[in-house]
């Protein structure tokens, strides 16, 4: 793995994580439980994770540790459910 992007790739992990813990776990509870304190706890922790996975991504094609078209599908696959564990192989490549 490049090690140049293990911050990348943990924050791919934890924005993949709360956005499937928001969408599988708070947001059913909200809806067939009736509990909408899920929802109020983990969109914020998303929304913190996402902005903090978007930092590092900006970074890591500032700074030229990704190519464009990689760039482009990591952001993609942030707003697709399991889509941060899908795109995995991208961290394996060697650096440009």
């Amino acid at each position: 793995m490049n090690s140049r992007l293990r911050p990348l790739r943990l924050g791919s992990w934890l924005e993949g994580m709360t956005l499937l813990l928001l969408l599988l776990v708070a947001v059913p509870l909200k809806r067939l439980a009736a509990w909408p304190d899920g929802v109020a706890l983990m969109g914020p922790l998303h929304g913190a994770a996402f902005l903090l996975y978007l930092g590092l991504l900006a970074h890591a094609c500032w700074m030229r540790q990704l190519r464009g078209r990689d760039g482009l599908l990591l952001l993609g696959a942030a707003f697709v459910p399991f889509g941060a564990f899908v795109v995995g192989r991208i961290f394996a490549r060697d650096p440009l």
